[in-house]
């Protein structure tokens, strides 16, 4: 039998053979490794620049996008503690939260954690606030409430859905060796999307919880608890979950997991972005079913147009349907205030002045020129077909009357057609107290308004001029 003496020696040697296992870890991989943070390794350690400090190869920053609990967060701090305990000797790193608050109840508990697994200095045990700390000579900054900072090496962005666009490009400006971002993609319009995914020197990678080997059971069991379908009949793509080589909808759904259901935690929209990592298709979205195709078809057409001022697009689309599809491309997708210049943009692009033009009712006003007729200006200046759009159903009709055929929106050489795919994904209904009402909201609706004049025109028997 050991003595205590003995029993405390060797609870020490188990104890750093741990650490010393978790040490060789951050540099040596295995089937454990999370890919999180072997993309992290590799890239920091791809890196090159030239002698005038041009990134040459790798990535200067990237995207952790995935589901919840797929240890993006987990292997930000584990790169962390490489950086400060392997890779570098005196520098300083910044992690950024939409609010310094939010540390408290999230990355706290994580550094305190895995801070004493690999037998570190912890200040996270009894300090209330802990804005920085250091990990041998390196410093890390915990910064929050739209403060970018100062310059620093590293830079970490955890849960960039909720951190402001201009909080990035300022410390990015100020961050001279690699930054990285994680997030639970909630959101299906962001500037993360726009702006950072699609950049050369940033890489990506999309994980989930399946990714993650040491998710506890309760943690994997409850994101599971969400899936509304039987696991293995359906297919997940990067542009979303399809059954029969399908999307899901409605009318196209996989078999039902009864088990979720009768327990009532089957969630759809919890699934896709906590257990698949997709980014969040919102509730409500009125028109979910819509096709991207490469040419308009060699039909008759019209012009739908929203008018857009200031801040809001104006949305001109080139329409046309048959019996059971409808045909819209986009083609003008900027604020213009007056019709001079819309009519002179309209001719830019080669907008055709004979054919009709069905166009927003609503005319723009002006505390000291009176109200600006926008459909009498653009037949003044070389549209006379131009006319006001007769509302005299209400919009949810038409609304419903456009969702009874299959919609297919043109790819356009220019992209607009992007913002097509964004309004189509935000464009839902109302919710007052978590119930949804029959009254769209205002604001992702530019283009799929004019698409809904073109529909509303088309269908008439007569055009409508309403002065």
């Amino acid at each position: 039998m050991l003595s205590d003496s003995e029993i405390l020696e060797l609870e020490k040697l188990l104890q750093e053979q741990k650490i010393d296992l978790l040490n060789r870890g951050l540099f040596e991989f295995n089937e454990e490794t999370n890919p999180n943070y072997k993309f992290l390794y590799d890239a920091i350690k791809n890196q090159e620049y030239n002698s005038t400090h041009e990134l040459v190869n790798g990535y200067r920053g990237c995207v952790l996008e995935g589901s919840s609990r797929s240890g993006k967060t987990w292997s930000g701090i584990d790169i962390i503690i490489f950086i400060c305990t392997i890779l570098e000797t005196n520098c300083t790193i910044n992690i950024y939260r939409e609010t310094y608050n939010e540390f408290k109840t999230t990355l706290y508990d994580d550094f305190k954690r895995r801070l004493d697994d690999f037998g570190l200095d912890n200040p996270f045990h009894h300090a209330k606030d802990v804005k920085s700390f250091k990990i041998g000579k390196n410093t890390i900054y915990f910064l929050g409430d739209g403060k970018h900072g100062g310059g620093c090496d590293y830079a970490f962005y955890n849960e960039t859905m909720f951190i402001d666009h201009g909080v990035f490009d300022q410390s990015e400006m100020r961050c001279r060796k690699f930054w990285w971002m994680d997030y639970n993609p909630s959101f299906t319009d962001h500037w993360v999307f726009d702006n950072v995914i699609s950049r050369d020197d940033v890489g990506f990678l999309r994980t989930t919880f399946l990714d993650n080997p040491f998710i506890s059971p309760q943690e994997k069991n409850k994101i599971l608890s969400y899936e509304p379908w039987e696991s293995d009949t359906y297919e997940v793509t990067d542009d979303g979950v399809f059954y029969n080589g399908l999307p899901v909808n409605d009318k196209n759904q996989p078999p039902a997991n009864t088990r979720n259901i009768n327990n009532g935690t089957a969630d759809e929209f919890m699934w896709k972005v906590y257990g698949l990592g997709l980014r969040g298709a919102m509730k409500g979205v009125i028109y979910p079913y819509m096709e991207f195709v490469d040419e308009f078809p060699q039909l008759d057409y019209i012009y739908g147009n929203d008018f857009g001022f200031t801040n809001d697009p104006n949305a001109l689309v080139k329409y046309t349907e048959d019996k059971d599809n409808i045909w819209f491309e986009l083609l003008v997708y900027e604020p213009i205030d007056n019709p001079i210049d819309l009519a002179a943009t309209f001719k830019a692009f080669e907008v055709l002045p004979h054919k009709p033009m069905v166009c927003d009712s609503s005319d723009r006003y002006s505390n000291d020129k009176g109200s600006v007729e926008m459909v009498r200006g653009l037949k003044d200046n070389g549209y006379p077909e131009a006319f006001k759009v007769s509302k005299t159903q209400d919009m949810m009709f038409w609304i419903g009357s456009v969702k009874q055929k299959k919609i297919h929106c043109v790819r356009d050489k220019a992209g607009l057609w992007r913002h097509v795919k964004k309004e189509r994904e935000n464009y839902v209904f109302k919710e007052i107290n978590g119930k949804s009402i029959n009254k769209p909201i205002d604001g992702y609706d530019h283009a799929l308004t004019a698409m809904c004049y073109g529909h509303m025109a088309w269908n008439k028997k007569k055009y409508e001029i309403i002065w």
